[in-house]
């Protein structure tokens, strides 16, 4: 099926990300180099004919992907400062479809959880994802036009993982809030909904996959007995 998003502008949060070379996980074969899902997202809404505006607070992830994607419109922010998110999101224009893809991950054993990680898990992975939505939904209400709104969870919030107390819980709370904005926003033709990924290679993901054990659990629930990664290329 060929989707064709000409006309509508997207908005994709933590867009900007290439990760090590796929080697870096032992596939010797793979040339590809790994990418976060927020970049590939992006490729994949401008190569469907959508005008798109990457979110990344990494400026050499924008200018590689300003140059692989032309006419796309770069922001570099960082979405856990609510101050600097409204000074530069806050007149972005019309947004049609908007993917809540921005995130970060600090595994800390349970009890070594620290004020620190969780304030800046919660602003970044929950506090964001509410204010983005209420700028672009906001505007979507003005111009009396339908849209679209995608929040990526994570299996981490509906199975216990360990060290991810702070991640989990933002995941958690979003799948939520999804649920939250769908029922308020859908009476404006505003659909929300959340993907949940499984463990993706990226360096993000990388972060838990190296613990043996870990690994062991999730592939024994994963019915391809694998994670996602460029090596599915093969």
């Amino acid at each position: 099926m060929q989707i064709n998003f000409s006309g509508l502008r997207a908005l994709v949060t933590g867009a900007g990300k290439v990760e090590q070379w796929a080697v870096a996980l032992g596939c010797r074969r793979c040339l590809y180099p790994l990418t976060g899902i927020g970049r590939d997202t992006v490729k994949a809404l401008h190569d469907s004919g959508a005008k798109v505006v990457a979110v990344s607070r990494t400026k050499e992830d924008l200018v590689s992907l300003s140059k692989e994607l032309p006419g796309l419109e770069p922001i570099c922010l960082d979405l856990g400062d609510w101050e600097a998110t409204e000074h530069a999101l806050g007149n972005i224009g019309p947004i049609d479809l908007l993917v809540n893809n921005a995130a970060v991950l600090l595994p800390e054993p349970f009890l070594e959880v620290s004020k620190e990680a969780f304030d800046r898990t919660i602003s970044v992975n929950l506090r964001s994802v509410i204010q983005v939505s209420q700028m672009v939904a906001r505007g979507m209400i003005a111009r009396g036009v339908p849209g679209s709104i995608v929040n990526i969870s994570s299996i981490s919030s509906r199975s216990a993982i360990t060290s991810l107390t702070s991640y989990g819980s933002t995941k958690g709370a979003m799948d939520i809030v999804t649920k939250i904005m769908a029922l308020e926003l859908g009476p404006h033709k505003i659909r929300v909904n959340t993907v949940h990924p499984t463990v993706v290679l990226t360096n993000m993901g990388k972060k838990v996959s190296a613990r043996p054990e870990f690994v062991k659990t999730m592939k024994a629930r994963t019915p391809l007995g694998k994670f996602a990664g460029a090596c599915d290329l093969h």
